[in-house]
């Protein structure tokens, strides 16, 4: 008995002490837009993406799902209403299938795109289109 108690008062103080952390240091990145992507241009692309909020700044994450069939120099991108802004163009496809992350500059402002593109840069047409929400 002796010890089951002491088994206990040691449970309360972790629960406590979980407590007292501030409650920013408990929040999870916040998910400000999420989409899936569908092919474009012929090419099948397909999977889940979001635009987080992180304690870095704003990032882009592919999801485990992301897939694309491969071509020549894809490139992540914003657009708005159907065109890319290849002016917030950010780094060569790291990967053809999963999860992935993509650094958002701190100048590039994100309130004016509803789009994420997977872009062939070499010849200017789209790969995959994700419409967020």
């Amino acid at each position: 008995m002796f010890k089951k108690n002491w088994i206990l008062a040691g449970l309360g103080a972790a629960v406590l002490a979980a407590a007292t952390v501030p409650l920013a240091a408990q929040a999870a990145d916040d998910v400000l837009h999420t989409g899936q992507f569908d092919g474009a241009s012929g090419h099948v692309t397909s999977g889940g993406v979001s635009v987080v909020q992180t304690d870095n700044g704003i990032e882009i994450v592919f999801a485990d799902d992301f897939f694309f069939d491969g071509a020549p120099d894809p490139h992540v991108a914003f657009g708005a209403n159907g065109s890319v802004d290849i002016s917030t163009e950010l780094g060569l496809l790291t990967s053809n299938t999963g999860s992935q992350t993509y650094q958002v500059p701190a100048s590039l402002d994100v309130s004016g795109y509803n789009e994420i593109y997977v872009w062939c840069v070499q010849y200017s047409v789209p790969l995959g289109v994700a419409a967020l929400q």
